[in-house]
């Protein structure tokens, strides 16, 4: 049995004419309510810590709630207040769910305590999040969202589990770069991602290394990291070799989802536009690369994490409002 293919477009604004400029506007500009949310820290079995930001139902409380709700995992130095987390969690609120947005390690606002930080295809930090989302309020029906990154590592930990993982109604992953080499090089040669978005997640990341350079010396080559220019140079300095890694290619390589679409076995929607500035159209998987709990929705329009619809500078409600319809066709 394989994936089923959907290929229905997403209504983008007339102006927002191709993938660069869905993905800026959606960031920078799309309408979205602002969500509040009621941060939680959890301590980690290593000694660091993870945070969750919660709204909804009794988001104060964590009280005997059994309705539905949702672990969002952000992108690439993301955190709750990304327009795609806002976005998506001030829909699901509006209707009942409960919202728990994962931080990983370092994005939250405060730096983690350890040399290590986080990175695409980290399975055990997956299981501690939705485990812990799962103990907090065991009678929820629980669904998970992850959008770039956060994607990447929930579907290869929802490969790796297979019917383990059966306690989740359902899982959506967007604009995944399920296949990282493919993605990194993208970003590597195009001129939008080489002098545009790589420079912009750099900014962020450089700040984090200069800090683990003062607190951890000689675990990693820190100034090979800070001279970085290119998210290969990066993780060949510091992403790989801190996460047993020997190089970004490998750490790329080994942490790809896509080998893992097989083993899914919930039901699961991959998002992805066919113009994503990130992600090669020729890099995504077709029907016979994924199991037949898997539903491949290949948009012609929506940039990466963009998907903005309606006139103007653009509503952000057509993303919630897919993952909200996929969820209730698989209760």
């Amino acid at each position: 049995m394989t994936a089923r293919l959907n290929l229905d477009a997403c209504p983008s604004p007339n102006w927002q004419c191709e993938g660069h400029i869905q993905t800026i506007a959606a960031m920078k500009w799309g309408r979205r309510p602002q969500q509040k949310f009621v941060r939680q820290r959890l301590d980690m079995p290593d000694g660091d810590f993870l945070d969750i930001d919660w709204a909804g139902p009794q988001a104060h409380t964590h009280c005997q709630f059994n309705g539905r709700a949702l672990v969002i995992f952000h992108g690439l130095e993301g955190s709750s207040q990304s327009h795609y987390a806002q976005a998506i969690g001030a829909y699901f609120v509006e209707r009942g769910w409960m919202v728990a947005v994962a931080h990983f390690r370092g994005c939250s606002g405060e730096p983690n305590r350890l040399a290590r930080s986080y990175f695409s295809g980290d399975s055990r930090d997956i299981d501690f999040i939705l485990s812990q989302a799962r103990r907090q309020l065991p009678q929820a029906q629980w669904h998970a969202a992850g959008i770039s990154l956060g994607g990447n590592a929930l579907l290869k930990y929802t490969g790796e589990q297979g019917q383990q993982l059966n306690w989740l109604n359902a899982v959506a992953g967007i604009s995944v770069p399920v296949d990282l080499v493919a993605t990194g090089m993208r970003l590597q040669t195009s001129l939008m991602g080489r002098y545009v978005y790589t420079p912009h997640f750099l900014a962020s990341m450089r700040g984090k290394i200069q800090q683990k350079a003062s607190a951890f010396p000689g675990v990693v080559n820190w100034t090979k990291a800070l001279q970085a220019r290119t998210l290969l140079e990066f993780d060949d300095a510091y992403t790989g070799p801190a996460h047993g890694y020997h190089s970004a290619l490998d750490y790329w390589s080994r942490c790809s989802s896509q080998y893992h679409l097989h083993g899914i076995r919930i039901p699961t929607l991959l998002l992805i536009a066919r113009n994503d500035p990130f992600i090669p159209e020729a890099s995504l998987p077709g029907p016979d690369q994924a199991s037949d709990q898997v539903l491949l929705h290949y948009p012609c329009s929506g940039g990466h994490a963009g998907f903005a619809s309606g006139s103007g500078r653009g509503e952000l409600t057509w993303l919630p409002r897919r993952i909200e319809r996929f969820f209730t066709q698989n209760q």
